[in-house]
């Protein structure tokens, strides 16, 4: 974490000094006042001492996603307030709130919009890179729930009928939970094809070395 120690003859003073130097802007960083203006020096006779403040660079990612969202949901006329929880690999936001779908949008689309531009704005001010995801109202959760069921559902069909199933474009994130919720299935095999934005997951039998002969 940057610390910087400035002095001046008013707090603001300080604080400014503090900010120009680091490069950041006051929402970005932790402010404690050392020492107060007007105080008197040494036994009172040296005159009046300048206000000397310590601003630390608050690099909590969080902390600095929340700020960043708070500015963008702002823009967009939204009021939403944040739960933020740690995990071991990533940070996870959830907003809340009220009349929040259009920070979904159409199947997430929208809400992955959100979340690649907080990255992007909080892996620059970062040394130690932390993948932050985004969600709203549990919307991700739920959605994974859709797309296991929709993923079992289908590897049934693949192995009723043999034929393949080609799925509609998702996410990287989204064509993870297919793959994973089926990896355990013997009979079946899943890939990716296509180019993004419209890559898409294929179900299909595993195939054999009967069939390849």
């Amino acid at each position: 974490m940057n610390v910087i120690e400035k002095t001046g003859r008013t707090t603001e003073e300080a604080i400014e000094a503090c900010l120009k130097e680091l490069g950041v802007t006051r929402d970005q960083v932790i402010v404690e006042i050392l020492e107060e203006p007007g105080k008197k020096g040494l036994f009172g006779i040296f005159g009046n001492k300048p206000a000397k403040v310590k601003v630390k660079l608050d690099d909590d990612p969080g902390s600095l996603a929340c700020k960043f969202l708070k500015k963008l949901i702002k823009a967009m006329d939204v009021k939403a307030d944040f739960e933020v929880f740690r995990r071991e690999d990533h940070i996870l936001i959830n907003i809340t709130g009220s009349d929040l779908g259009i920070l979904i949008g159409r199947r997430g689309d929208t809400l992955e919009a959100i979340q690649f531009l907080t990255n992007l704005a909080i892996g620059r001010k970062l040394s130690n890179k932390i993948r932050i995801i985004i969600d709203v109202e549990g919307y991700r959760k739920r959605r994974e729930d859709t797309l296991i069921k929709l993923a079992k559902r289908l590897a049934e069909k693949v192995k009723r009928t043999g034929n393949r199933v080609v799925l509609e474009p998702m996410t990287p994130q989204e064509r993870r939970i297919i793959h994973t919720a089926l990896q355990n299935e013997w009979k079946i095999a899943t890939f990716s094809e296509g180019e993004e934005p419209h890559r898409r997951v294929v179900i299909s039998l595993k195939r054999t070395n009967k069939d390849v002969s």
